[in-house]
């Protein structure tokens, strides 16, 4: 059964990035777009993060509670050494959720409108900049708990070139998958151009920003490219993250863009599976040398069985209305436009 529930943290956490991610992007595309054109931006990307807006961070929560039920010793190294980004993070959603929501629906028309579209715009940005940091805390052996003061347990831990080029790297992606899932949503031949350029522009900070994550990683004396590239399953994770990208530029050069999200979907888990198979199942990577395993440190074993048929028949109930409030909202906005 534990490989039943990782295998549902393993889901829940691509799912969170995948639609999570498309989701903070809408508010970076739209902070990247010229004033002039943001009132077309805005409504792209009203309309293209509609279907997921709803249950989008309901993947981060199983995520949490999989963490918290199956895997407590992990959770509380997380909460303990990396509590000041993942308390960031939480602010940043509740201040973009509260942001997005106001904006539209504020019952009075007036300066506080400006004020609402800025903390969305820069709640969505620092949000994923935060996930990024935590991201790479925990295979970067920044986090020791042997450390003996306050910024190398709680600030050093999360804080460095590394963390930092990987949250930018997650903050370029996350607008790239606002930009690619947007295309759909489109019918506007001027409005779709306008897209298709935004989405080569954060296909070049993918690249630069996935660029600076390497050099970082080798300037901290992290074995990144040994990670992924020194066994067959990184370099085909890798060459299929490239095809993917070629396949998703001729399908936008020949405005077909039915497979589109299935593609930028693809790529995101296969860079995910680059970044983690080789340390798998090791979660975090300690600086005393330790590891924190998925199948060594877990919950006892009536706990595992208990959480992982609880996951099974959730699922069967959850998933199959989550498809439908997508199918919904995906068949209205076609209908409003």
């Amino acid at each position: 059964m534990i490989y039943v529930v990782i295998g549902f943290l393993w889901l829940s956490v691509c799912l969170y990035v995948i639609l999570g991610g498309a989701d903070f992007g809408a508010g970076i595309v739209e902070l990247m777009t010229k004033k002039k054109n943001r009132k077309y931006t805005e409504k792209i990307m009203y309309e293209s993060i509609a279907p997921i807006w709803e249950a989008n961070h309901m993947w981060l929560i199983i995520a949490i509670v999989i963490l918290f039920v199956g895997f407590p010793e992990i959770y509380t190294t997380m909460s303990t050494y990396l509590h000041i980004p993942l308390v960031m993070m939480l602010v940043g959603i509740i201040a973009r959720g509260t942001a997005f929501t106001f904006r539209h629906y504020d019952a009075v028309e007036d300066r506080w409108q400006i004020i609402y579209t800025q903390i969305f715009y820069y709640a969505s940005l620092l949000t994923p900049f935060f996930l990024g940091l935590i991201a790479a805390a925990t295979v970067s052996q920044s986090i020791n708990p042997d450390a003996k003061n306050f910024l190398d347990l709680y600030i050093f831990s999360w804080l460095n070139w590394f963390g930092v080029s990987v949250g930018l790297f997650t903050v370029s992606l996350c607008a790239y998958l606002a930009s690619i899932f947007s295309l759909r949503e489109i019918s506007d031949r001027l409005e779709l151009g306008l897209m298709i350029k935004k989405a080569h522009q954060t296909m070049i900070f993918v690249v630069i920003t996935g660029l600076l994550v390497f050099l970082a990683a080798y300037l901290s004396g992290i074995p990144l490219t040994k990670w992924i590239f020194s066994k067959p399953l990184g370099v085909m994770s890798i060459s299929f993250a490239t095809v993917s990208l070629g396949l998703i530029l001729r399908a936008m050069h020949k405005r077909k863009l039915l497979p589109v999200r299935a593609l930028a979907g693809f790529q995101i888990i296969m860079i995910l599976v680059a970044a983690t198979y080789q340390h798998n199942p090791d979660i975090i990577l300690l600086g005393n040398g330790q590891h924190l395993s998925l199948l060594k440190h877990i919950a006892a074993e009536k706990t595992i069985s208990v959480l992982g048929w609880g996951l099974i028949l959730g699922s069967i109930f959850i998933l199959p209305f989550l498809f439908y409030l997508m199918f919904s909202f995906s068949k209205a906005s076609k209908k409003r436009s």
